[in-house]
């Protein structure tokens, strides 16, 4: 699926706007993956076309628009300065040796020289810019220079080699890769440095991002409670397939605030991508460049931009689903802003089981359930969501149930009570003050995430129940300290003692929050 904007040209009478640039798809022409060969076109944005399965459908703006305001929505105008800079950059020419070299390493061709001097290699590669050859260092035998012609000069760079070809940062399945990407960054960096070190001062991500974006359309907000409830059920409806087609930054377009769920602030997962094609940052709007690891993109929500631009990335993230595959060993934040909850389903969902048929039982929480069952409601979790079946007709042990809440907080890779608030709340455990206890309880807790302690809250509310059961379930405060404190804590650093001598103070933590759950949240 592509996504891309075409319009009329000078030649039809078309308005031609400043720095705007191809995106996707021009009619007719579909996108090549090798931007070497791709026309630099700019083009004006009336009308959307949508490329799916090899077939380009035409679509009014206003049919991928319907769900946003019209005042609000203006489509993103992507500037093609640096697509065009990627475009002049000079071609690799590889120089080749026409003599057997001995000891030539095999992942190297015919680009490889051996042991020859600096004078030798200007002279072999005065030739034109962007040649390029292997040398042998003279002064470290045994380690490989590439030496490139850029700027009519020689530049040269240590050469390494785990598998991958690699200069710096990037690893290449080919020499020719590497030096293809080096031309194109060394030629957009010269010319270009002004712009790129300017290029995040006015980004449209303020405009169209999730500022403006995310706020619910007034024509939704006129729409019967009915109609919106039809809605979320209807999700094969026009609506949900045109949304599934948009691209990542007009997707949170779409998205409907629910008024229900705290607006949690999430910090976008980026992870350094390789793009197949042409491709723009959505912060800024300017091309990405280089031939791989152009940029980050985001592992929750999709969101693609420059490496540098991730780091002016408000904390907005709004995970999609289709990257949120898991429920279990998924960070806590990204799960209930994907799934629009105030909590984790399977934190809610277990309590309730476990509060409508368990809190008589003895040693709840304190006995193990079988764990082949645990798993198996873990994974029911994992494949289905809110619509997990953890009823009594399933699971007839309650110690199942209790075993997969307590194993979904052992495998959040952030803990409940983060690792940032940790030593705050061990600190409050070897207050010897009760009121100093609690002082330092309600500092800390301050530095928990919303969702971390939203789900806390809940949690020790549901223990403190449990605690009005301990006539039958014989479970006290300090039993439920002593099972959850190593559940919902871990200490940030490695070392084994420094953790085991903790174990008696994560105890009191819990302790404390369930004895005073009333007045601390």
């Amino acid at each position: 699926m592509k996504l891309g904007h075409v319009g009329g040209s000078k030649q039809d009478g078309g308005q031609e706007p400043e720095g705007c640039g191809v995106t996707a798809t021009t009619s007719g022409h579909p996108l090549r993956d090798d931007f070497q060969q791709f026309p630099a076109v700019t083009l004006q944005p009336p009308k959307i076309y949508l490329q799916q399965g090899g077939v380009e459908t035409p679509q009014i703006l206003t049919m991928a628009l319907t769900l946003f305001d019209n005042d609000e929505y203006r489509p993103p105008v992507w500037k093609s300065y640096l697509y065009q800079l990627q475009q002049e950059a000079p071609h690799p020419r590889r120089i080749t040796c026409t003599r057997e070299v001995e000891n030539r390493p095999k992942y190297y061709g015919r680009e490889f020289f051996g042991m020859i001097s600096r004078e030798e290699t200007d002279q072999l590669l005065s030739v034109a810019e962007g040649s390029y050859l292997i040398r042998e260092s003279q002064r470290q035998p045994g380690t490989y220079t590439l030496a490139l012609r850029f700027g009519n000069q020689t530049r040269n760079f240590r050469l390494y080699h785990d598998g991958k070809h690699f200069v710096g940062e990037k690893r290449f399945e080919s020499i020719h890769d590497l030096v293809t990407d080096g031309l194109i960054t060394l030629y957009i960096e010269t010319k270009a440095a002004e712009y790129i070190a300017k290029m995040t001062i006015n980004p449209i991500y303020e405009h169209i991002g999730y500022t403006t974006l995310s706020r619910e359309p007034a024509h939704r907000k006129q729409m019967p409670a009915v109609k919106e409830e039809q809605g979320e059920k209807e999700s094969s409806g026009e609506d949900a397939v045109a949304e599934k087609r948009l691209t990542s930054l007009v997707r949170r377009a779409t998205l409907k605030e629910n008024e229900q769920v705290p607006k949690y602030e999430k910090v976008h997962n980026f992870k350094v991508h390789t793009f197949r094609g042409p491709h723009w940052c959505e912060y800024c709007a300017n091309f990405m460049w280089g031939l791989i690891a152009q940029g980050v993109k985001c592992a929750d929500c999709g969101l693609n931009v420059h490496k540098q631009c991730s780091k002016m990335v408000p904390n907005d993230c709004k995970p999609d689903l289709k990257h949120v595959k898991k429920v279990y060993s998924c960070d806590l934040t990204t799960l209930v802003k994907a799934h629009n909850t105030k909590r984790p389903m399977v934190v809610d969902m277990c309590i309730r089981e476990i509060e409508s048929r368990g809190l008589n039982s003895e040693g709840l929480y304190r006995i193990s359930g079988f764990t082949d069952l645990i798993e198996d409601a873990k994974m029911a979790f994992d494949r289905d969501g809110e619509k997990a079946d953890i009823s009594v007709n399933v699971y007839e042990d309650i110690n199942i149930i209790t075993g997969a809440l307590k194993l979904y907080f052992r495998e959040l890779p952030i803990p409940l009570i983060t690792y940032d608030a940790y030593p705050k709340f061990l600190e409050s455990a070897k207050a010897l003050d009760p009121d100093a206890q609690l002082e330092a309880l309600h500092e800390a807790l301050k530095l928990l995430p919303p969702a971390h302690c939203e789900t806390l809250r809940y949690l020790m509310a549901h223990l403190k129940r449990v605690t009005l059961h301990e006539k039958d379930n014989l479970m006290s405060a300090e039993n439920l300290g002593i099972v959850f404190g190593p559940t919902l804590m871990r200490a940030p650093e490695l070392d084994a003692m420094a953790a085991l001598n903790d174990i008696r103070y994560q105890r009191l933590v819990v302790e404390m929050l369930i004895k005073n759950e009333d007045i601390l949240f």
